[in-house]
């Protein structure tokens, strides 16, 4: 038998439940119970058929070719660099990215391609 229990300790509890809850009772109790496993059952059963779709789903290797091309360390570009003439940085026209070389909108404070934080503009 299961976790030990011998056919006598299965007697005994079923006696005691029916004094506790009278033969009228006893039956609803096992069918809710009954009921509440089967729920639990499902609900565990689907989780684990979504869970083995996902992890067998194919790869498509175009996406992972994807993700590290965007992960790489790319130069910037020598055109896209202000060169610095004096004490303070001229005012950056165009709002270059010092670290990927794009082209931000002039108001943006961070890079929309790499994230990096933007030079600050003079004035």
């Amino acid at each position: 038998m299961p976790f030990g229990i011998q056919p006598i300790h299965i007697v005994v509890i079923v006696v005691v439940a029916l004094l506790i809850f009278g033969p009228k009772r006893l039956p609803e109790m096992g069918r809710s119970i009954g009921k509440a496993i089967n729920e639990f059952r499902n609900g565990t059963r689907e989780m684990t058929d979504s869970i083995r779709q996902e992890v067998n789903q194919p790869v498509d290797p175009q996406a992972t070719n994807n993700v590290v091309m965007n992960n790489t360390i790319r130069p910037t570009p020598a055109s896209s660099i202000p060169l610095q003439t004096g004490s303070i940085a001229p005012a950056v026209p165009n709002n270059f990215c010092i670290q990927c070389g794009s082209a931000n909108a002039p108001a943006a404070r961070f890079c929309n391609q790499c994230g990096t934080k933007l030079p600050e503009k003079a004035g």
